[in-house]
């Protein structure tokens, strides 16, 4: 992945671990602005970074016309905090597949529910809703829906903030340069 990898060991979970890490993902908006929401980091890995959604979501919009993103993940009480700006691509099916599998049975349900018009439903049918589809399908029987997305972000920048309470902060940010090789440099936090 690059010489940040060790040190994305102590900061990130592992992929098999229940909680994923929230991270704002900012992508470039059909109208040409910035468009930042949160995610849930789904694995890192050599080939780099995924996050899962629904396909017919603004940002898989956005990934298909520009596909490139940033997201930012911080750790405000341990002085930390990672930002990765790279090129993405759709993840493919057996990480889609893995991901899903990995999920909380009500992120699972989500991602089978969560779409507009149900979005449109007063809070009791919303409720209905989601008890009737819970009951209809015990946890564990899920598979992932056909709008069900993954985006694979392949960095070219990562950036490691590194705060102290005792001194001023510094980032080390590294680039992916003509190659394949990584240049590092260190710089004011």
């Amino acid at each position: 992945m690059g010489p940040f990898h060790d040190e994305l060991l102590d900061w990130l979970p592992g992929n098999d671990e229940p909680i994923r890490p929230l991270v704002a993902l900012s992508t470039i908006g059909l109208d040409g602005y910035p468009d930042v929401r949160h995610v849930l980091l789904s694995e890192w890995s050599e080939e780099g970074f995924s996050f899962h959604t629904d396909s017919r979501s603004r940002k898989i919009a956005e990934l298909t016309a520009t596909p490139r993103a940033s997201f930012t993940v911080a750790w405000p009480e341990l002085g930390r905090q990672l930002t990765v700006t790279g090129d993405t691509e759709p993840a493919d099916d057996v990480s889609n597949a893995r991901v899903y599998a990995h999920r909380a049975p009500y992120l699972q349900v989500l991602a089978h529910l969560n779409d507009p018009a149900f979005s449109q439903l007063a809070l009791d049918d919303r409720l209905t809703r989601w008890a009737d589809f819970t009951t209809a399908h015990r946890p564990g029987t899920l598979t992932p829906p056909e709008t069900w997305a993954g985006i694979l972000l392949r960095p070219r920048r990562v950036t490691l903030w590194h705060g102290r309470p005792d001194t001023a902060s510094q980032r080390t940010e590294y680039s992916l340069e003509k190659g394949g090789t990584w240049s590092t440099v260190i710089l004011p936090g």
